[in-house]
């Protein structure tokens, strides 16, 4: 059902509309609402935000229709007015086209033409409601969805390269936030979540400071992907700021227990597979990367303590002019058949 504000300060034009438009108004395609001037009309506005159209006569007292066209933007932005009005020469059809009105419809009124006037006035601002929307649900999108995937969205040819995937050198790094699990069993759900969530936005400015973007949220962790011109240091960077940016942060207190809030990371560089991961039939996918170089990543982060950020003895090399860094062991990774070297980075 459109809503419609008429103001005219004719005694008689109520009457008529409500006669003129009682089929429609009894099949609850249109609602009229009334004013007598544009003083009038603007409390209507405030009062009845879903107004959709307005329309309105030129010549009233208090406040003249012209003057209420240049008042509205304000009052809705959305709202959109077709002038009614016996002054029906070009001055006054260019200046209310020129203050914002939608139509002009001269006096005496064809009601046949101004209802036709009316529903494509109204279908103008159901567009414009429509693309509001999408622009509200986009930028909730964004919030959701890694650049990379609205990037690979707007080519014309993603729904056939869904599956598709690209090799490509990159560095990965999965940073987890230590001891979280157990400030859970004493701090409510929803205290948890806010503290997991400010612990996060610190990480990610840090991330995107180093033009990496991040691949995904896991539980307590964070996956984020480096590509382009100097991916593995860029990553470092980015650890080595997260790092030195928590330790900054005075502890949470958790009932009778203190939170200090630290990291593990895990950095590798190499050879790994970018694409979508899943299932269209599911229509699930998770764009992503893949490979043993990620893996050993995840899987140095899990052997790391506390404030620690490893790294093989192959990314060591890479690195040992441009960071401090010092042998940390070998451990047994996971599906790894021999022990791996590890380095911490100092600074």
């Amino acid at each position: 059902m459109a809503k419609i504000l008429v103001v005219d300060d004719e005694a008689d034009l109520e009457a008529l509309v409500k006669q003129k438009f009682r089929r429609k108004i009894r099949e609850n395609v249109y609602e009229f609402v009334f004013a007598q001037n544009g003083e009038e009309a603007l409390q209507k506005v405030s009062e009845h935000p879903d107004l959709d159209i307005v329309l309105s006569d030129i010549n009233m007292p208090v406040m003249d229709g012209l003057t209420l066209l240049s008042r509205l933007p304000e009052a809705n932005p959305v709202l959109k007015a077709v002038v009614v009005s016996a002054y029906g020469d070009m001055q006054n059809i260019r200046t209310a086209m020129n203050r914002g009105a939608f139509d002009f419809v001269c006096k005496p009124v064809d009601f046949d033409d101004l209802d036709l006037t009316m529903e494509k006035t109204i279908n103008y601002v159901k567009q414009l409601h429509e693309t509001m929307q999408a622009i509200k649900e986009n930028n909730i999108l964004k919030m959701y969805v890694d650049a990379n995937v609205l990037n690979f969205m707007s080519h014309k040819e993603f729904e056939s390269t869904l599956l598709k995937n690209e090799l490509m050198d990159a560095t990965v790094m999965f940073i987890d936030v230590c001891g979280f699990t157990k400030i859970t069993e004493h701090v409510p759900a929803n205290n948890v979540v806010n503290l997991l969530n400010g612990l996060f936005d610190k990480i990610v400015k840090e991330i995107i400071a180093q033009d990496g973007h991040v691949d995904k949220f896991m539980g307590d962790a964070v996956m984020a992907v480096y590509r382009g011109d100097y991916h593995l240091d860029r990553a470092i960077d980015t650890a080595l700021a997260i790092r030195t940016e928590l330790a900054k942060m005075d502890p949470v207190s958790a009932g009778d227990k203190t939170f200090k809030a630290e990291i593990s990371i895990g950095i590798n560089s190499g050879e790994m597979v970018s694409g979508n991961i899943g299932s269209a039939s599911l229509k699930r996918l998770d764009y992503t990367v893949i490979g043993d170089s990620v893996n050993v990543a995840q899987r140095l982060q899990s052997v790391a303590k506390a404030g620690q950020i490893l790294i093989t003895e192959d990314v060591h090399e890479k690195i040992k002019e441009s960071f401090k860094s010092e042998i940390n062991g070998e451990f047994t990774l996971k599906n790894k058949e021999k022990p791996v070297v590890t380095y911490a980075v100092i600074e």
